[in-house]
């Protein structure tokens, strides 16, 4: 019997990730990139938006059709909408015109998690999901809306990021105070696509009102971003080239 659960227990415990260098983990991180990148041919999806100050008593939806191709470039067509007029074009509008931005190539690879960008520091390790991961501080080194300050966790196994957090290293919008992002992937054949993308926004919206964002109630049900089950890839109605 306590060979039994010895061996259960071997066979369930994870693996103690390889002792790497920050630079180390940062080259594997690329090259594993690359590669995926070269493979990768794109996604279409749908999105549903959807905002909501109840202390103002606004509201507004937007449903979305998302085409990302193998570069990654993403176009945007809204297929509905609803509700205030002012938060749609203000808000809503905004953050898909931002994203769309950040795909096209040019702005891509500027803002890419390399070392051309940013600049990394190895904090240690952590075990999640049954995976271990490295977890790295991420500084960008210019100011740009669409750059993360904050930090992230590269899989021990197949150095990509499975979780991004931080703030924007520049203010997207004059109508937004403040963002806190956190991005989660999960393994999806052989790449690494978004499983959840949350924003929690304070705005500058009506008489300087402070609200907060959402998409989709999340199960904690605090207001938030939540851009599809996948990251605005909903893989009910998601189809991948």
């Amino acid at each position: 019997m306590i060979s039994l659960l010895l061996a259960m227990i071997q066979e369930t415990a994870l693996p103690t990730p390889m002792p790497l260098t920050v630079t180390e983990i940062v080259d594997h991180m690329v090259q594993a990139d690359n590669a995926r990148m070269a493979a990768f041919s794109g996604y279409t999806g749908m999105r549903r938006y959807s905002f909501e100050n109840k202390k103002v008593k606004k509201h507004a939806e937007m449903t979305v059709r998302v085409v990302c191709n193998q570069t990654g470039a993403k176009t945007f067509e809204v297929v509905a909408e609803s509700g205030s007029g002012f938060v749609r074009s203000h808000i809503i509008r905004r953050m898909i015109d931002a994203e769309r931005e950040a795909s096209e190539k040019a702005e891509h690879e500027e803002t890419r998690i390399i070392p051309q960008n940013y600049d990394f520091r190895l904090l240690g390790t952590e075990e999640t999901e049954r995976r271990s991961s490295y977890v790295l501080e991420i500084s960008p080194k210019k100011k740009n809306q669409f750059m993360i300050r904050g930090r992230i966790w590269v899989d021990a196994a197949d150095f990509a990021i499975t979780r991004l957090e931080g703030s924007p290293a520049k203010n997207p919008s004059f109508w937004i105070r403040s963002v806190h992002v956190v991005h989660r992937y999960d393994r999806i054949g052989q790449f690494w696509l978004p499983v959840t993308n949350e924003s929690r926004a304070e705005a500058r919206v009506l008489w300087d009102e402070r609200c907060r964002h959402r998409l989709l109630r999340l199960p904690h049900q605090r207001l938030a971003w939540k851009w599809g089950p996948a990251s605005g890839i909903d893989f009910a109605n998601a189809t991948a080239h």
